[in-house]
Parts: structure tokens; sequence; C-alpha cells
């Protein structure tokens, strides 16, 4: 079972990271101005995370892979890290999928 992690930058800004259970960060958010926005962050993400069309498989310029998570306004509230194939990429959506619905939160601010 995954945990979301939430963190505030130097920047004052506030962001989750969606952890899979090895601890491997598996999504990352855009920035929030608000504790609450990041808070309503994590639950869009839970609530559109078990729907495949709110996926967005992406090539990034220099041939890695990646996927935005969106919400169902076609904002993006998640985007994964770069991996080396489509495989490694459709692999961490179903992490996503799998881990997102019930993962615990875990505030680090």
């Amino acid at each position: 079972m995954g945990k979301f992690v939430v963190t505030k930058a130097a920047n004052d800004q506030f962001y989750f990271n969606l952890k899979a259970d090895n601890g491997q960060v598996i999504l990352t958010s855009e920035g929030y101005t608000s504790k609450a926005g990041c808070m309503n962050g994590i639950e869009s993400v839970k609530n559109n995370a078990p729907n495949d069309g709110q996926f967005a498989r992406k090539e990034s310029a220099n041939g890695k892979f990646y996927f935005n998570l969106k919400a169902t306004n076609g904002q993006i509230i998640g985007t994964s890290q770069m991996y080396e194939s489509a495989a490694g990429r459709d692999n961490g959506i179903e992490s996503v999928k799998n881990n997102a619905p019930s993962a615990a939160i875990e505030d680090n601010y």
C-alpha cells in the first residue's frame, strides 16, 4: 500500500509525492499555494487514478517516457518520473492505479 507524502518547499509551495511500498516516487504534484489545495489535489488523485482515461502517456524530446494524471477538468494533478521504456511507464501507471485510491497521507508539514 502506497502513501502520499506532503512537503513544503523553500518557495513556500506545498507538494505531494505518491510513493509505492518500496519507497519509490511514482507521482509528483504541481506546486500548491496552500496546504488545503495540496490536500484537495491528493483527493483528486485518489478519485481519478482508477480511470485509465485520465492518464496521458507521453514521450519527451530526449526519448524518455512519462505520464500525467489529469483531473476530469483536464488539469494535470500529477506527473511521473522519466522511464527508459514505454513498458516502464505503463507499469508506473498501473502502480498509481493500485496504490493511490487507498494510500495513507503522511503530512511532513
